[in-house]
């Protein structure tokens, strides 16, 4: 395997690994810790990237027309290894393709790539999924990035999760890691959420069709601003007591309660044609 792809700018530091092409830390000019460290304490990721589903399958079995298979949680690319296809001193571009492994779980020719740039005090994620067969390749996406919680320097004060949008997005529950159909109040007022331990007590919060854009970090104080590009969906998450934030944008999700399998079910699921490809992004940048 080779070795971590490292980056680096006057404001922010990056290691980029070849498993997962997975985020290893995001580090200020002062060497605060802007993402949190896997310890197996609560959660051995970092930030997985997830293809070809996001969220669990039903009793963990995908189904493709009539080729159904066992898949784990959030699917396989985050277990899997890239190849590191071009770095410079500020980006680095992975990419992973199929596989007879994977191809006997996802029985499609695909590419994924996945890139990571530093400029200043931004870093910009970018991943681009392909079709290279010839028949339609339905997937989902997302991205799980696990951000410090509390985030350097911000001592004891409050963290919000605030939308540039000003909504209050309709969330829906997780049971058994699948969507719950019914939708309940959102916890967003105007577009403002303070985040307190209860919030996470039954799981994630999901938000289909979340938002564009949010702020993460105290309403007065360093945070850290983030926009989303074809990401329609957010996901919030924090175990019980854990240093950290995930802040997930997704393109689909797991599917609802007592749905089928075919991943092309799953709610905001893609399906590229022959020779397609799809683009999902997002940028964060710190402020301070």
């Amino acid at each position: 395997m080779s070795s971590d792809c490292l980056l680096k700018t006057d404001q922010l530091s990056l290691s980029v690994a070849p498993l997962g092409a997975e985020m290893q830390y995001l580090r200020t000019a002062s060497d605060d810790d802007l993402l949190w460290s896997g310890d197996a304490t609560h959660w051995t990721g970092r930030a997985p990237v997830l293809f070809p589903i996001v969220g669990r399958a039903p009793d963990d079995i995908i189904a493709v027309g009539d080729h159904t298979s066992p898949m784990k949680q959030h699917g396989f690319a985050r277990r899997s290894v890239f190849e590191l296809v071009e770095q410079t001193d500020q980006m680095c571009r992975h990419l992973l393709t199929q596989s007879d492994e994977s191809r006997a779980v996802y029985p499609f020719d695909f590419e994924l790539e996945i890139t990571h740039k530093i400029e200043g005090a931004t870093l910009h994620v970018i991943a681009v999924v392909r079709n290279t067969g010839d028949r339609p390749m339905p997937f989902g996406f997302g991205f799980h990035p696990a951000f410090a919680y509390p985030l350097p320097n911000t001592g004891s004060e409050a963290h919000h999760v605030t939308l540039a949008d000003k909504s209050s997005p309709d969330m829906r529950k997780i049971d058994g890691g699948l969507l719950r159909a019914d939708v309940v109040e959102s916890p967003f007022t105007e577009g403002d959420l303070e985040l307190r331990d209860d919030l996470f007590a039954e799981d994630a919060l999901v938000f289909p069709n979340g938002t564009q854009s949010l702020i993460y970090g105290p309403l007065d104080g360093p945070s850290l601003a983030f926009e989303f590009t074809n990401l329609p969906d957010l996901a919030l998450w924090r175990p019980l007591g854990a240093p950290f934030l995930c802040i997930e944008p997704w393109h689909g999700t797991a599917p609802y309660v007592g749905a089928e399998p075919q991943i092309d079910q799953r709610p905001n699921s893609t399906t590229l044609p022959a020779g397609g490809e799809a683009t999902f992004g997002y940028a964060v940048t710190v402020q301070v």
